[in-house]
């Protein structure tokens, strides 16, 4: 049973002007897609033909699988990267308002150590909002290190990745973001997140 290649929550220009169209139709249409494809080669006619993302993520990294790691770990975090954005502006409220108070003092808190850490990352990784038990964290990974598996929870990502945002800012990446944080990050679904017994399940 093959992975499958998630739409997108929302419309290709949903997320303007933070998020071009342009961009969501190469960066899901073309990458993500090629990700998903790469993952469903590799996995044909194996053990893992039949597993779920979450499994091949973990299989692939228990072998040392590099080249499977990173496509099916790469599908996985860039679909869940698209729920973590949203075309409506939004607050946390209830429980995850009540954790980022708890764990940053403030949400301007929290929302600038997204800026500080995103912008400081070098090269290509994502910047992620994770629980761990109680406590919330801002934390980097690189290249296609996830989430996805382990003992922290995601609740949001922001991809750094140049093809997230190069056709929209150029090299200013600081700009995006801005953007992103300030105007389209999914509070709901990160709250929904913190609210799950375990960790989001890939729908593909």
């Amino acid at each position: 049973m093959a992975i499958s290649l998630p739409p997108l929550p929302y419309a290709d220009d949903a997320l303007e002007p933070a998020i071009s169209a342009t961009t969501l139709q190469t960066h899901h249409g073309k990458h993500h897609k090629a990700y998903v494809d790469k993952t469903n080669a590799a996995i044909e006619d194996s053990d893992l033909a039949d597993a779920s993302l979450e499994q091949i993520i973990a299989a692939a990294q228990a072998k040392g699988d590099k080249g499977l790691f990173n496509n099916a770990a790469q599908s996985w975090n860039h679909a869940f990267y698209w729920n973590s954005l949203t075309p409506e502006a939004s607050a946390p409220t209830g429980d995850l308002a009540s954790a980022i108070d708890a764990s940053f003092g403030s949400l301007g808190a929290l929302k600038a150590e997204m800026l500080a850490q995103g912008t400081a990352h070098f090269a290509s990784g994502w910047v992620w909002l994770v629980a761990h038990g109680n406590s919330l964290k801002v934390e980097q990974t690189h290249d296609a290190a996830t989430f996805a598996t382990g003992e922290a929870k995601p609740l949001l990502v922001i991809d750094l990745w140049e093809h997230a945002y190069y056709l929209d800012h150029k090299n200013l990446r600081p700009d995006y973001l801005k953007a992103v944080i300030e105007t389209r990050l999914n509070w709901a679904f990160a709250s929904e997140n913190l609210g799950r017994d375990g960790i989001w399940a890939y729908p593909g």
